[in-house]
Protein backbone atom coordinates (compact mmCIF):
# COMPACT_ATOMS: atom_id res chain seq x y z
CA UNK A 1 0.00 0.00 0.00
CA UNK A 2 2.81 2.41 0.89
CA UNK A 3 4.58 1.63 -2.37
CA UNK A 4 1.36 2.31 -4.29
CA UNK A 5 0.92 5.74 -2.63
CA UNK A 6 4.52 6.69 -3.41
CA UNK A 7 4.05 5.57 -7.00
CA UNK A 8 0.94 7.74 -7.38
CA UNK A 9 2.51 10.81 -5.74
CA UNK A 10 5.82 10.63 -7.62
CA UNK A 11 4.57 12.31 -10.86
CA UNK A 12 3.06 15.15 -8.82
CA UNK A 13 6.30 15.74 -6.95
CA UNK A 14 8.36 15.66 -10.15
CA UNK A 15 6.01 18.11 -11.86
CA UNK A 16 5.80 20.50 -8.88
CA UNK A 17 9.50 20.59 -8.05
CA UNK A 18 10.67 22.99 -10.82
CA UNK A 19 8.00 25.59 -10.01
CA UNK A 20 7.05 27.53 -6.88
CA UNK A 21 4.65 30.40 -6.22
CA UNK A 22 3.50 32.48 -3.28
CA UNK A 23 3.37 35.98 -1.89
CA UNK A 24 5.93 38.74 -1.51
CA UNK A 25 5.70 41.77 0.78
CA UNK A 26 8.01 44.40 2.17
CA UNK A 27 8.78 48.04 2.79
CA UNK A 28 10.47 50.73 0.70
CA UNK A 29 13.80 51.94 2.10
CA UNK A 30 13.85 54.92 -0.26
CA UNK A 31 10.80 57.08 -0.99
CA UNK A 32 9.34 56.70 -4.50
CA UNK A 33 8.94 60.48 -4.80
CA UNK A 34 11.40 63.23 -3.91
CA UNK A 35 10.06 66.58 -2.76
CA UNK A 36 12.55 69.47 -3.02
CA UNK A 37 11.38 72.69 -1.37
CA UNK A 38 11.70 75.77 -3.56
CA UNK A 39 9.30 78.11 -1.78
CA UNK A 40 6.86 78.45 -4.71
CA UNK A 41 4.83 75.26 -4.34
CA UNK A 42 4.82 73.13 -1.21
CA UNK A 43 4.52 69.47 -2.21
CA UNK A 44 4.21 66.60 0.23
CA UNK A 45 4.44 62.88 -0.59
CA UNK A 46 3.62 60.50 2.29
CA UNK A 47 6.08 57.64 2.70
CA UNK A 48 4.49 54.42 1.46
CA UNK A 49 4.74 51.87 4.27
CA UNK A 50 4.13 48.65 2.38
CA UNK A 51 4.69 46.71 -0.83
CA UNK A 52 2.66 43.56 -1.49
CA UNK A 53 2.10 41.16 -4.38
CA UNK A 54 2.70 37.75 -5.85
CA UNK A 55 5.81 35.83 -6.87
CA UNK A 56 6.43 32.85 -9.15
CA UNK A 57 9.72 31.08 -9.80
CA UNK A 58 10.89 28.48 -12.27
CA UNK A 59 13.71 26.44 -10.70
CA UNK A 60 16.54 25.51 -13.07
CA UNK A 61 19.48 23.13 -12.60
CA UNK A 62 22.72 24.09 -10.81
CA UNK A 63 21.08 26.52 -8.38
CA UNK A 64 19.64 28.88 -11.01
CA UNK A 65 16.07 30.11 -11.25
CA UNK A 66 13.87 32.61 -13.08
CA UNK A 67 11.61 34.75 -10.90
CA UNK A 68 8.68 36.98 -11.85
CA UNK A 69 6.98 39.32 -9.38
CA UNK A 70 3.88 41.52 -9.48
CA UNK A 71 4.22 44.11 -6.70
CA UNK A 72 1.72 46.79 -5.70
CA UNK A 73 2.05 50.02 -3.74
CA UNK A 74 -0.15 53.07 -3.32
CA UNK A 75 1.03 56.40 -4.76
CA UNK A 76 0.02 59.72 -3.20
CA UNK A 77 1.09 63.34 -3.24
CA UNK A 78 -0.41 66.75 -2.54
CA UNK A 79 0.50 70.42 -2.82
CA UNK A 80 -0.53 73.88 -1.74
CA UNK A 81 0.13 76.95 -3.90
CA UNK A 82 -0.95 80.20 -2.35
CA UNK A 83 -4.00 80.25 -0.08
CA UNK A 84 -6.59 78.52 -2.25
CA UNK A 85 -4.93 76.25 -4.84
CA UNK A 86 -4.99 72.87 -3.07
CA UNK A 87 -4.09 69.70 -4.98
CA UNK A 88 -4.18 66.05 -3.96
CA UNK A 89 -3.53 62.98 -6.11
CA UNK A 90 -3.57 59.22 -5.61
CA UNK A 91 -3.27 56.11 -7.75
CA UNK A 92 -1.84 52.62 -8.04
CA UNK A 93 1.79 51.79 -8.74
CA UNK A 94 2.58 48.31 -10.12
CA UNK A 95 6.08 46.90 -10.48
CA UNK A 96 6.91 43.78 -12.55
CA UNK A 97 10.49 42.48 -12.06
CA UNK A 98 11.82 39.58 -14.16
CA UNK A 99 14.98 38.19 -12.55
CA UNK A 100 17.62 35.54 -13.02
CA UNK A 101 18.45 34.10 -9.57
CA UNK A 102 21.37 32.02 -8.35
CA UNK A 103 21.31 30.16 -5.02
CA UNK A 104 24.56 29.10 -3.41
CA UNK A 105 24.66 25.54 -2.19
CA UNK A 106 23.80 25.09 1.52
CA UNK A 107 21.58 22.62 3.39
CA UNK A 108 18.99 24.89 5.07
CA UNK A 109 19.88 28.59 4.58
CA UNK A 110 21.03 29.33 1.05
CA UNK A 111 22.35 32.81 0.14
CA UNK A 112 21.28 34.04 -3.29
CA UNK A 113 21.84 36.87 -5.72
CA UNK A 114 19.54 38.01 -8.50
CA UNK A 115 19.53 40.49 -11.35
CA UNK A 116 17.28 41.42 -14.23
CA UNK A 117 14.86 44.02 -15.53
CA UNK A 118 11.65 45.54 -14.23
CA UNK A 119 8.68 47.41 -15.60
CA UNK A 120 6.77 49.98 -13.57
CA UNK A 121 3.32 51.31 -14.42
CA UNK A 122 1.08 53.89 -12.77
CA UNK A 123 -2.66 53.29 -13.13
CA UNK A 124 -5.75 55.15 -11.99
CA UNK A 125 -3.86 58.30 -10.99
CA UNK A 126 -6.34 61.12 -10.40
CA UNK A 127 -5.84 64.59 -9.01
CA UNK A 128 -8.28 66.76 -7.14
CA UNK A 129 -7.73 70.52 -7.45
CA UNK A 130 -10.19 72.51 -5.36
CA UNK A 131 -12.81 69.75 -5.69
CA UNK A 132 -12.30 69.41 -9.46
CA UNK A 133 -11.18 65.87 -10.36
CA UNK A 134 -8.92 65.17 -13.34
CA UNK A 135 -7.57 61.87 -14.67
CA UNK A 136 -4.67 63.65 -16.43
CA UNK A 137 -2.41 65.07 -13.70
CA UNK A 138 0.16 67.53 -15.00
CA UNK A 139 2.83 65.84 -12.85
CA UNK A 140 2.45 62.52 -14.70
CA UNK A 141 4.99 62.48 -17.53
CA UNK A 142 5.12 58.73 -18.29
CA UNK A 143 2.72 55.94 -17.33
CA UNK A 144 5.45 53.31 -17.60
CA UNK A 145 9.16 53.01 -16.99
CA UNK A 146 11.79 50.30 -17.35
CA UNK A 147 14.62 49.62 -14.94
CA UNK A 148 17.59 47.44 -14.02
CA UNK A 149 17.41 45.33 -10.85
CA UNK A 150 20.04 43.71 -8.60
CA UNK A 151 19.43 42.05 -5.26
CA UNK A 152 20.76 39.69 -2.61
CA UNK A 153 19.23 37.66 0.21
CA UNK A 154 18.88 34.25 1.79
CA UNK A 155 16.50 31.38 1.06
CA UNK A 156 15.40 29.64 4.27
CA UNK A 157 13.89 26.28 3.41
CA UNK A 158 12.18 24.50 6.33
CA UNK A 159 10.40 21.38 5.00
CA UNK A 160 8.16 22.47 2.09
CA UNK A 161 8.32 26.25 2.62
CA UNK A 162 10.73 28.86 1.20
CA UNK A 163 11.16 32.10 3.18
CA UNK A 164 13.33 34.59 1.30
CA UNK A 165 14.23 37.98 2.82
CA UNK A 166 16.03 40.20 0.32
CA UNK A 167 17.45 43.67 -0.23
CA UNK A 168 16.76 44.85 -3.78
CA UNK A 169 17.99 47.88 -5.74
CA UNK A 170 16.34 49.20 -8.92
CA UNK A 171 17.48 52.00 -11.20
CA UNK A 172 14.65 53.43 -13.35
CA UNK A 173 15.46 54.85 -16.78
CA UNK A 174 12.77 57.57 -16.76
CA UNK A 175 10.94 59.67 -14.19
CA UNK A 176 7.22 58.97 -14.36
CA UNK A 177 6.33 61.85 -12.05
CA UNK A 178 8.04 65.18 -12.76
CA UNK A 179 6.37 68.49 -11.98
CA UNK A 180 7.90 71.70 -13.29
CA UNK A 181 6.74 75.08 -12.02
CA UNK A 182 8.49 77.84 -13.99
CA UNK A 183 12.13 76.67 -13.98
CA UNK A 184 11.87 74.72 -10.71
CA UNK A 185 11.54 70.94 -10.39
CA UNK A 186 9.33 70.56 -7.33
CA UNK A 187 8.19 66.92 -7.42
CA UNK A 188 9.80 64.00 -9.18
CA UNK A 189 10.11 60.23 -9.16
CA UNK A 190 13.15 58.78 -7.44
CA UNK A 191 15.13 56.89 -10.07
CA UNK A 192 17.09 55.02 -7.38
CA UNK A 193 14.87 52.59 -5.50
CA UNK A 194 15.84 50.35 -2.57
CA UNK A 195 13.39 47.86 -1.05
CA UNK A 196 13.37 45.22 1.66
CA UNK A 197 11.21 42.30 0.57
CA UNK A 198 10.26 38.92 2.02
CA UNK A 199 8.92 36.15 -0.21
CA UNK A 200 7.01 33.09 1.03
CA UNK A 201 6.66 30.40 -1.62
CA UNK A 202 5.52 26.79 -1.74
Amino acid sequence: MRALILFLLAPIAIFAQPFSAGIKAGIPITDPLTVPQNGLVQYTAPTQRYIVGGVAELHLPAGFGIEFDALYRNLQYSSIAGATNILSASGSNWEFPLLLKYRFHAPLVRPFVDAGVAWDTITGLKENINQIVSSSPQELQHNTSMGVVVGAGVDIHPIFLHISPEIRYTWWATRQIDSVQSTFDVLRSNQNQVEFLVGITF
